[in-house]
């Protein structure tokens, strides 16, 4: 059995019984907050249950690394939603510390692609194209200026309100511990570097 098919059969019980009705919210968080983390299975309940959140508090934004990659792209695209059309106020970007993204290689990523069937010239069109695979399929060396460089990339952005606090951290994903690494409420950052 795939696991579509667990899913679908688990949710129409799930509906069927009402178990929706505990998560019940609206689409404004309570806490006026957006969270940018990892994707990392580790932090699925562990990033709620550290932060001490709860169904509707805020809004939670996941990718490989909790990394703005492009001040263009989706992620700071959801982080100016949830601003501007979602009321949210402060915003966390919390990457985790032994991450995947930590010395990411675009060689061996490849080497993967090409073991699952990727073709070589699939490669080559998109280098052809000025896509830069390199940069895009490398990872960061050190997770807290990895927070560092999206924190500021955030603040930068030229459509991101001045009074927007925007904090960094790094959280333990066995024990839940977090490590400060900008606190975005202070006018001086925690360790930061211009």
């Amino acid at each position: 059995m795939s696991e579509l098919t667990k899913i679908i059969q688990y949710n129409q019980q799930f509906v069927e019984e009402g178990g929706y009705a505990e998560f019940f919210t609206n689409k404004f968080p309570e806490r006026k907050l957006a969270i940018l983390s990892c994707m990392d299975t580790r932090m699925t309940k562990l990033l709620p249950a550290a932060l001490g959140l709860q169904n509707g508090d805020a809004k939670l934004i996941k990718n490989a690394g909790a990394v703005v990659s492009h001040p263009w792209g989706s992620v700071m695209r959801s982080l100016l939603v949830a601003v501007f059309e979602l009321k949210v106020e402060e915003i966390m970007v919390i990457a985790h510390y032994d991450c995947g993204m930590r010395g990411l290689n675009p060689d061996s990523f490849l080497q993967r692609a090409d073991e699952q069937g990727i073709p070589a010239e699939r490669i080559q069109t998109l280098e052809n194209a000025g896509i830069n695979l390199n940069g895009w399929l490398t990872g960061f060396t050190d997770v807290e200026d990895s927070v560092r460089h999206t924190v500021h990339t955030i603040l930068r952005h030229p459509l991101m309100p001045a009074h927007i606090a925007v904090h960094g951290m790094v959280i333990h994903p066995t024990t839940g511990k977090l490590t400060v690494v900008i606190d975005g409420s202070r006018e001086c950052t925690l360790g930061a570097t211009s």
